[in-house]
């Protein structure tokens, strides 16, 4: 296909105005507002790989590229940029609600019952960056989140998924948007999306993305603090290359909302608590976390069949965490609170990506050639002075404020662990037929990992290569069907032996994955279907009554997934779907652990959002979202569980011109019934169980409402 740089039209395009209220006071008088209907169901600036009914068209893949989605033989979900805005979400982990396949509320996303690691897992355009932030939605046009295993594409990583984001990029026609918006109990947000060219030619574009949101949250005395600065610029050096650059800084910081809670020892798991109780956080307690983001990419057509693209970023992630962790100690629900458990105070990614693109045929075998490379450089850093600090003792009955104790300066700190890693991929895509075709990839990468004491002494590494192979057949019984049949094997960097243990910071020797995926996708224009079904075995780390972290068994689960989105009709658009997963653990060489669920996981969950465009008045568009699970357990023994839970969210949206400005006021209530649940349950430590067998667990947000008001000037 020609390039679309080579074809594009150029013409004038204004700078934006960045006097956003003088600009919409001034044209709103009385005798100017008009009210003609229009029919607005998600962002005006989406491109066909997202629709307005939210049915995706096309996922950006790693090195294979921007491809079809009924072409790729993976389950691939998509939170678009308009889907975001509609729900009003706030977050990258707020976004992840909505795909069933990835359970709990960790900042470090997972699927299919399996974490993902804090770099290799997750990316920005395809760049590997730190997941220990809870990212902004609000700099991203869409989140493309790939299940299972990818290793052959991405190179080494846990086998919970690649989760990449996608920056905004400058558009087409100028974007003015101003968006001000209200939050239960206090909170306030202003919200500036500007875009366009700054020449007639179209050569040099930009995006340029601020939020300030401040204000108490659900609890007394609480506080939510985001601040974002995101610029996007394209370079057009010719009609066949464009440089894309990216720079962000995000300010987040929280106070007094509810710790995490855990349990000792043979001590139930208790019922979920009212999360806007004061006591069970603490006002002093909470996170302050900057993340900056400088990324540059070079992308070059060399024909219509060639291409190849060049990027490199940065990506630091600095935090101070001073979260309560409240253990309950007894049955009858006393617990003692302790604080400043931070491992690591600073991340720092440096990342690169090569990519060789080609399309060719041989004979009557068409080829979509792919060589590329991707990797990194991390640097993580410890407080010289760490560990838990014990600031007082309640019960959930009677919870209570402690005074704040003497925190460690979390940037007095020292390099604990330095990793390297490369991967260089071969793939190709063979169509066979019309009907018939086959992709193969293969990557080799090479990890080298090395742990550092506080006077910088080396206590550990390792340095390590292998292959990860990726091959799938896929079969096309018609034009809008897909079938296919994957099967991968993925090399991982191994875990790091969480605080506590014997082995404290060391990194233990890279595991491998395997999984085994048989999908369908049905493409029905408006509307796509998708359907996988998968098994994933690997190696499974924890930490044991020896107090020493290592592989004690065998991760294996089984599942399948079920995906609809779209519009069913003119009135009716869904989003949503469900998963049933086994997670279970052998060869623990213990029968009280082997063949057990894996702890924190719900067998089914089910999210649907049903839209209704009323039709009798254009732009009115009423919402429902429903979130179920089943129950969790929170040890390994499978002897206590967490409640499962089904939250309600209602909304409503309203468009329409006002000044030949197009106006949309959003309007939600989050957690309807104010429901109390447990919402995410995980390992006490993320790598896996401590010798306690239990869990932690983060309470759901209560009822809460959303309300905003979006212009387009």
């Amino acid at each position: 296909m020609p390039s679309d740089r080579r074809h594009k039209r150029y013409c004038f395009r204004s700078l934006p105005s960045l006097l956003i209220p003088v600009v919409l006071c001034g044209s709103a008088s009385a005798q100017e507002i008009v009210l003609p209907t229009i029919d607005v169901r998600s962002d005006a600036t989406q491109t066909s790989d997202v629709t307005p009914d939210y049915k995706v068209n096309r996922v950006e893949l790693g090195p294979l590229g921007k491809k079809p989605l009924i072409d790729t033989p993976f389950s691939v979900n998509t939170i678009s940029e308009g889907f975001a805005e509609n729900q009003q979400i706030q977050s990258v982990r707020e976004a992840f609600r909505f795909i069933p396949s990835v359970q709990g509320e960790n900042i470090r996303p997972q699927t299919r019952g399996l974490q993902a690691s804090v770099v290799q897992n997750t990316r920005i355009d395809g760049l590997n960056i730190a997941a220990t932030t809870d990212y902004p939605i609000e700099e991203f046009q869409r989140i493309d989140v790939l299940n299972g295993l990818a290793g052959a594409l991405f190179g080494p990583a846990q086998p919970g998924g690649t989760f990449n984001y996608i920056m905004k990029r400058p558009t087409a026609e100028p974007l003015q948007r101003f968006t001000g918006g209200y939050l239960s109990t206090g909170q306030w947000l202003a919200h500036m999306d500007l875009g366009g060219f700054t020449d007639s030619e179209h050569r040099l574009g930009y995006r340029l993305n601020l939020l300030d949101q401040d204000g108490t949250s659900y609890v007394d005395n609480s506080r939510l603090q985001r601040q974002l600065a995101s610029f996007g610029g394209d370079i057009h050096l010719s009609p066949d290359t464009v440089l894309e650059t990216n720079a962000s800084i995000y300010h987040y910081k929280t106070e007094g909302f509810p710790g995490t809670f855990a349990v000792a020892k043979n001590v139930l798991f208790p019922a979920a608590v009212d999360p806007t109780k004061v006591g069970y956080g603490q006002p002093w307690g909470g996170d302050d976390n900057v993340t900056s983001f400088l990324s540059g990419r070079i992308k070059h057509d060399i024909n219509e069949n060639w291409s190849f693209s060049v990027g490199v970023s940065r990506n630091v992630s600095d935090r101070a965490s001073t979260v309560p962790t409240n253990t309950i100690t007894n049955n009858a629900g006393n617990y003692v609170t302790t604080a400043a458990t931070t491992t690591y105070s600073l991340d720092t990614v440096d990342s690169n990506q090569a990519v060789l693109n080609g399309h060719f045929a041989t004979g009557s075998i068409k080829h979509d050639l792919i060589l590329a490379t991707n990797g990194f450089l991390w640097d993580r850093y410890t407080p010289f002075q760490k560990g838990a600090i014990t600031v007082g003792r309640a019960s959930l009955g009677d919870p209570a404020v402690f005074s704040e104790p003497n925190f460690p300066d979390f940037k007095d700190r020292y390099r604990s662990v330095y990793t390297f890693q490369q991967s260089v991929t071969v793939g190709d895509t063979i169509a066979l037929s019309d009907q018939w075709s086959v992709l193969g990839a293969v990557s080799n990468s090479w990890i080298d990992t090395s742990n550092y004491n506080s006077v910088g002494s080396l206590t550990g590494g390792y340095n390590a290569n292998g292959w990860s192979p990726l091959g799938s057949v896929m079969f096309k019984p018609r034009e809008n069907v897909t079938t296919y049949f994957t099967y991968a094997n993925s090399l991982q960097q191994g875990d790091n032996a969480p605080a506590g243990t014997v082995n404290q910071g060391e990194n233990l020797a890279p595991f491998r994955s395997d999984q085994y995926e048989l999908g369908a996708k049905v493409d029905f224009g408006r509307f796509n279907l998708n359907a996988a079904l998968y098994r994933i075995e690997r190696p499974y780390a924890y930490t044991g009554t020896d107090n020493v972290f290592s592989v004690k068994g065998t991760q294996i689960n089984r599942g399948i997934e079920l995906m609809a989105s779209g519009a069913i009709s003119d009135e009716w658009t869904v989003f949503g779907g469900m998963t049933f997963i086994d997670p279970r653990l052998y060869n623990t060489g213990s029968s009280q652990t082997d063949g057990r669920r894996i702890l924190g996981l719900s067998q089914f969950v089910m999210n649907c959002l049903v839209e209704y465009h009323v039709p009798a008045i254009q732009g009115l568009t009423f919402t429902a979202n429903v979130n179920y699970a089943t129950n969790r357990p929170t040890d390994y023994a499978n002897t206590s569980y967490a409640s499962g839970y089904t939250v309600l969210d209602l909304g409503m949206r309203y468009a329409q011109l006002v000044a030949n400005k197009r106006v949309t006021f959003r309007f939600d209530v989050f957690n309807v019934a104010d429901l109390h649940y447990w919402a995410n349950v995980t390992p006490a430590a993320q790598n896996g169980y401590n010798a306690t067998g239990s869990a932690t667990g983060t309470l759901g947000a209560p009822r809460t409402i959303r309300a905003s008001l979006q212009v387009e000037l």
